[in-house]
């Protein structure tokens, strides 16, 4: 497989792994938990998905033919607490999730070195791809420790869990080598 194909094949699977963590910690929560903001400068899950989400349809929406700052897009309002049900919240998290997917989806490894726009600077596509692949997990992070915060009984764990590691290496280091993307085993796992 040609390196710009594995590349590509390689994010998506990233991007579907830090989608599915996010699922799954919020998959733990009561509806009320998802709206909880500890101070007024902490944002509540809610909140964090609204603005992932406002991100993906503006960086994501004519990708290769328009600025990634849409002139729709109102940043400050994507802070604004104003999502009422989880059913809401999911709404706003598929919908980001869609257009970004189904974007990063079309793309042909022979796109990569083209030059897109975010607030006028330009970035290859791999470079707009790997901006958002720090920007997202970072804000799948933030759900995941704040929902594991606010479970009030058993925390499922997303990851390698607690004083399992040993186990977890044992079972790996069982198996032969083989080249594969670690988000193969992880992404069955969490299903």
């Amino acid at each position: 497989m040609e390196t710009t194909e594995s590349y590509l094949e390689s994010v998506k699977k990233q991007f579907l792994y830090y989608k599915m963590l996010g699922e799954k910690a919020i998959g733990q929560l009561e509806p009320h938990q998802l709206f909880v903001s500890v101070n007024e400068d902490t944002n509540s899950i809610a909140t964090i998905i609204k603005h992932i989400s406002g991100n993906m349809l503006s960086r994501w929406t004519d990708f290769l033919t328009s600025d990634g700052e849409k002139e729709w897009r109102n940043r400050d309002a994507e802070f604004e607490n104003d999502l009422q049900s989880k059913e809401e919240v999911l709404t706003v998290w598929n919908k980001g999730w869609d257009c970004f997917l189904n974007t990063l989806n079309e793309l042909k490894p022979e796109q990569l070195s083209d030059i897109i726009y975010i607030r006028n600077e330009g970035h290859t596509v791999i470079e707009a791809i790997n901006r958002q692949l720090a920007h997202y997990p970072y804000h799948v992070g933030q759900i995941v420790f704040y929902a594991k915060q606010l479970k009030n009984s058993q925390w499922d764990s997303l990851s390698i869990a607690k004083n399992k590691s040993g186990n977890y290496n044992a079972e790996k280091f069982a198996k032969e080598k083989e080249i594969k993307n670690f988000t193969d085993d992880e992404l069955k796992r969490l299903k």
